[in-house]
């Protein structure tokens, strides 16, 4: 497996995981599913704070292998294989970015097209470039939609939209994404350093808390109220003893800005 497949950096507790393949305008590929897999170890393992998710040459990920569709139609890899490879590769990896327990930004430039726009939004955030796309064109090579999007798309622009997007295949500019509600901000400016401002601010945040509010809004969705306040108040119970609230609580009361650690 090359080690350039897909890149990692740690800076200033931002973890950035660039798929580095613009040969292939950064599809997930096998090489790059299993890469991802192992930098996000990586992360976790490390002192970040938030991840950004990216992708190099100008694009963000144009989806699945065509290589491995090449392979299925012309004999050399079965039907078992193809979709094994869809389940436990793309699949695996998108999920693992979805589930992830930091707070994650999916940083947009280019295209993001079928199993490459469900990773971005496997992702909390999506920050794009006016030059980024979107689209679930997976009706353009015959096929139905997978790694993800039946979960992903409906929560963001509701079925009937969803249902739009996939039978039409549309791709989709930055300002009609944003319009939809895919793309959190477009900037049309100074894409590199809007995105680095905006991260650099979850970074510096209050993590646990950050961390524990992820997980409470991701399980809101599907609970009642009632279950919702109840988990809530079990998850705060933990918080109040984090250094982070007792800064904040502090800085608040002192009227000053306060100083996380992410601790």
């Amino acid at each position: 497996m090359s080690e350039d497949a897909v890149r990692l950096d740690i800076e200033e507790s931002v973890a950035t995981l660039t798929l580095n393949r613009p040969d292939m305008r950064n599809a997930i590929t096998h090489e790059v599913s299993n890469a991802m897999l192992e930098k996000l170890e990586e992360v976790e393992a490390s002192d970040a704070r938030a991840l950004v998710v990216t992708g190099s040459g100008g694009s963000f990920s144009a989806g699945g292998d065509v290589n491995a569709m090449a392979a299925r139609l012309s004999g050399q890899a079965t039907l078992a294989e193809s979709v094994r490879r869809i389940h436990q590769d793309t699949s695996r990896a998108i999920e693992r970015v979805a589930k992830f327990h930091l707070p994650t930004v999916a940083k947009i430039d280019g295209v993001a097209f079928g199993a490459g726009a469900n990773l971005a939004l496997a992702c909390d955030i999506q920050l794009a470039s006016a030059e980024a796309r979107m689209s679930f064109g997976f009706r353009q090579v015959g096929l139905a939609v997978d790694t993800g999007t039946s979960y992903f798309l409906p929560r963001i622009v509701g079925l009937n939209k969803a249902k739009e997007l996939v039978f039409t295949g549309e791709l989709l500019d930055a300002e009609a994404a944003h319009d939809l509600g895919l793309f959190n901000h477009v900037y049309t400016d100074d894409f590199e350093s809007e995105v680095e401002s905006f991260v650099d601010q979850i970074a510096q945040g209050p993590t646990v808390a950050l961390e524990t509010s992820k997980r409470a809004l991701n399980q809101g969705l599907e609970q009642s109220l009632d279950q919702a306040m109840t988990r809530e108040a079990a998850h705060q119970a933990a918080v109040f003893e984090t250094h982070d609230h007792e800064e904040g609580a502090e800085a608040f009361m002192g009227k000053r800005d306060p100083e996380f650690r992410g601790e």
